[in-house]
């Protein structure tokens, strides 16, 4: 059985269970739910109060393109299936209609579909990024929109490893090109000389 913590009317919070029916709906959301969340490599909650039924089809059609399912989510659900163990942080971020971003592509790419997005739609908001186990306030989903994509990133990472070592062989090849030099100036200087 899950405990799931709930504001009461004077803002305190007060423990209250929650166990699914044998082979109820909601037990089969909740499977769900913790299946997604073990497949993501990071989640992007989403307000998307203001997004027509067309609009969230257009998102997750772009979210998908990106690596990422967009899920709408029951705040209490999730908790269920996170079996109480969420992330430090994360619950203020559940209350209101959340929409889940589920990346298991590039998160960075992800980050940038669903940016862009919001800014042509402007009407939804992220609320908060989900990196890990690690929470990150909704700027930082903007600040992940802009990284370059992953295969950009490891070209660059690649390139910047390459670089010593090609100054590195460059320096090595003078240093052996000038000793075989000099070696040869001994050698011609020794068939000059007459023994």
């Amino acid at each position: 059985m899950a405990t799931v913590e709930v504001a009461g009317a004077d803002g305190a919070s007060a423990p209250r269970s929650w166990q699914p029916k044998a082979g109820g709906k909601k037990k089969e959301q909740v499977a769900q739910i913790r299946a997604w969340i073990a497949e993501s490599k990071a989640q992007i909650l989403v307000d998307f109060r203001g997004l027509s039924v067309r609009e969230i089809t257009d998102l997750r059609r772009q979210l998908r393109q990106a690596g990422a399912e967009l899920r709408v989510v029951k705040n209490t659900l999730y908790r269920v299936a996170r079996e109480g163990k969420l992330p430090e942080g994360l619950e203020p971020y559940l209350h209101g209609m959340t929409a889940i971003a589920f990346v298991t592509g590039d998160e960075a790419a992800a980050a940038k579909a669903l940016v862009d997005y919001i800014k042509q739609a402007r009407k939804s908001e992220p609320k908060a990024l989900l990196l890990g186990e690690r929470v990150y306030p909704a700027e930082m989903v903007d600040t992940l929109a802009k990284l370059p994509p992953r295969e950009v990133m490891l070209a660059q990472f690649l390139g910047a490893l390459q670089s010593p070592l090609t100054g590195l062989v460059g320096t090595l090849s003078e240093i052996i090109g000038q000793f075989v030099r000099t070696l040869q100036a001994i050698a011609d200087k020794k068939a000059e000389t007459p023994s």
